[in-house]
């Protein structure tokens, strides 16, 4: 019984390894191919951990993003965190900040090490202004798949929010940080009502 049992513990622990160094390596591979600001990172890991690796679902993708867009600090470290949580704990989080925050850390370090051959780089500079090209297209997509998300659930008090948040940031200026929490009480107050009214018709 003794030698029957240690097979399934080494199998276990090399299942969790494996699981640990794919979250690391998907992170740290996402991380270094970031490029333009936090959002970026939105549809590279969807299309890692939804579409591939088949971890996690569409509208958990779409929970995840939006606790990570909300939550202080940098959104593609908040979005591996939950991310990294939501598969592996508290050691999926830990390693998967570490391989966000690694490709930054020793490109910059690199960078700042060589800051003036890079500024006045001709080179560098106009591989800089290509990249906005291809950074505007990944945000875009991105607007329109979160877009497409909400407009799919037929809520009509989320699509409602997303046109007046639209405006309201476009054109009012509104404070994001102001918006987003008035946008999460709103959906709060409407889940917690759809909640009460199913249990009312014995749903």
């Amino acid at each position: 019984m003794e030698h029957s049992q240690t097979p399934h513990k080494d199998t276990a622990h090399s299942k969790e390894d494996g699981l640990y160094l794919t979250l690391f390596t998907s992170t740290f591979k996402i991380s270094a191919c970031t490029f333009g600001g936090g959002f970026v990172i939105i549809p590279l890991l969807r299309k890692k951990f939804v579409d591939e690796l088949h971890w996690i679902e569409e509208d958990e993708m779409l929970d995840l993003t939006a606790i990570a867009q909300s939550s202080p600090g940098a959104i593609a470290v908040n979005a591996s965190i939950v991310i990294g949580y939501h598969v592996a704990g508290i050691p999926g989080a830990l390693i998967s900040i570490l391989g966000t925050v690694l490709p930054p850390l020793i490109i910059i370090s690199v960078i700042s090490r060589f800051y003036a051959v890079f500024r006045d780089n001709a080179y560098v500079s106009m591989a800089m202004e290509g990249m906005l090209a291809g950074v505007a297209a990944v945000i875009t997509d991105v607007v329109w798949n979160m877009g497409s998300d909400v407009v799919r659930t037929k809520n009509p008090v989320r699509i409602v929010m997303l046109i007046l948040s639209f405006i309201a940031v476009r054109y009012l200026k509104l404070n994001i940080i102001l918006l987003i929490l008035l946008c999460g009480t709103i959906g709060a107050a409407e889940t917690v009502m759809r909640q009460r009214a199913e249990k009312e018709r014995g749903w």
